[in-house]
């Protein structure tokens, strides 16, 4: 069963179980999905449902940080709950090490010698990382293997 199938079920199993939020947080997602698919007349594959849900993972956490700054911490734990829902339909992380494993197997490959190199290193990186590594991990790992 592919990644869109998996939401939709869910989506389902949370509409009989009269689960609010996790429903409007995969509501969120379909949305997202069907808006894609419209916008570029596509198929989603899971790469692209994966890309959304990075995406979506993404403004949770700037939203969180924000709320929190700003002293709305009732709106920061909605939007807590809401990345924990979209969390796991993302891949198993990465741990640091194979992060760095992967930086230098991408800049022996690519033989990169220097900081202006570093937009060759991330296009290996991106599709092979993509969901299951924080992208701002990986970028500030290639910068300290670039940089010595």
């Amino acid at each position: 069963m592919g990644l869109k199938e998996q939401i939709t079920e869910d989506m389902k199993a949370a509409m009989r179980a009269k689960e609010a939020g996790k429903l409007g947080t995969i509501r969120l997602i379909t949305a997202a999905m069907k808006q894609k698919e419209v916008d570029e007349r596509i198929e989603l594959t899971d790469t692209h449902v994966l890309a959304i849900i990075e995406k979506m993972i993404k403004q949770r956490r700037d939203s969180i940080s924000q709320f929190e700054a700003g002293g709305r911490q009732d709106l920061a734990d909605i939007e807590k709950a809401e990345l924990q829902i979209l969390s796991t339909y993302m891949p198993a992380s990465l741990t640091e090490d194979e992060i760095k494993a992967e930086v230098a197997a991408a800049v022996a490959a690519t033989g990169a010698a220097g900081a202006q190199d570093m937009g060759k290193v991330m296009g290996v990186l991106k599709p092979k990382l993509a969901g299951r590594a924080d992208m701002t991990v990986v970028s500030a790992q290639v910068k300290a293997a670039l940089a010595s």
